[in-house]
């Protein structure tokens, strides 16, 4: 294989995320110098993130560069190597982008064991979503046994997550979800203790159903109405992990009619980028891999199959199409 395959950002976005907002290129396959490895990437990840990189807007990152590789996740395996830490066959994660091979000096790739843990979940559970969701519930609501926790997106790749650290911690964990099937699996399969349907048109009554004692944290992806209605529930004292706004990416407004909670309740509203805090990853991934690998923890993965597929992917998943972590397989 002389070639390989990338997408770049043609664009951005006005408004809605487009396919035109996206290329895809052939590209020659790069020469492994003294020092440099050269992966085959197996899966790509798409995540909320990337929305907000596309725009050319003060953030807590640079804004993706046009015509440059789209910035993302990778899992996958060596294919030659002349960096003795690393050889051909070891699998591997680290961020080459929607790419179907990456070549790098070794910084920022780490090698991962595949013998309990498939490598798509280094990318989701025991990944960056995963370490997502354990430090927002446990250094930002840090929840008491007892407690109620409530998580938006509840069946994504970080609520669902969030809500099983919770229920690990003996709280009651209420997700938020769109339609029945998923507010199924988030009860059923996750083992949350209630899942609202936002999309059924009761969410304040079904919310209130659902948090008779009040609602001690908050994972917050979304915002916007979800948001809103869990402010007004919370009790004093309550602590909101905003993870995600992911209601307001294509430029629609949020209105926060319930700010004055904030201060009546004595709320700590904070946000967070897990990526500030490598010295917790250890830490977490450690649980999270456990977890994983002792079927305590679970998790469900929408594939699209090749890489031209991976703009779709990523705009039905900005559209809440996806069905747990959303991941791109490139082999």
């Amino acid at each position: 294989m002389n070639t390989y395959q990338q997408i770049v950002l043609a664009s951005r976005p006005q408004g809605h995320v487009s396919p035109d907002n996206f290329r895809l290129e052939s590209v020659p396959v790069p020469s492994v110098v003294e020092g440099q490895v050269l992966v085959r990437n197996h899966f790509l990840s798409l995540d909320p993130y990337m929305r907000m990189r596309m725009e050319d807007i003060k953030s807590y990152a640079a804004p993706q560069a046009l015509n440059a590789v789209m910035v993302g996740g990778t899992a996958g395996e060596v294919v030659e190597s002349k960096n003795p830490k690393f050889k051909p066959g070891d699998k591997v994660v680290g961020m080459f982008g929607w790419a179907e091979m990456g070549l790098s000096d070794g910084a920022g790739l780490k090698k991962v064991d595949t013998a309990q843990i498939p490598l798509s979940a280094y990318l989701g559970s025991v990944g960056m979503p995963g370490m997502t969701a354990w430090y927002g519930l446990t250094q930002i609501i840090a929840p008491k046994a007892g407690e109620t926790v409530v998580v938006s997106a509840a069946s994504g790749a970080v609520g669902s997550v969030v809500g099983q650290l919770a229920k690990a911690r003996g709280c009651r964990a209420v997700g938020i979800a769109g339609g029945p099937e998923k507010c199924a699996y988030v009860v059923n399969e996750l083992g949350f203790d209630d899942c609202i349907d936002y999309k059924a048109g009761n969410l304040k009554a079904d919310l209130a159903a659902a948090t008779p004692d009040g609602i001690d944290g908050v994972f917050e992806n979304v915002g916007g109405e979800i948001l809103d209605a869990c402010v007004a529930r919370m009790n004093p004292f309550g602590r909101i992990a905003l993870c995600g706004l992911i209601a307001g990416y294509d430029g629609e407004p949020m209105v926060l009619n319930n700010l004055r909670t904030l201060l009546t309740m004595r709320l700590t509203v904070r946000g967070f980028i897990v990526s500030e805090h490598p010295e917790l990853w250890p830490q977490g991934l450690t649980e999270l891999g456990q977890m994983v690998a002792a079927g305590k923890l679970k998790f469900r993965e929408s594939i699209a199959e090749g890489l031209a597929a991976a703009p779709e992917a990523f705009i039905g998943m900005l559209k809440g199409k996806n069905f747990g972590k959303q991941l791109v397989k490139l082999i």
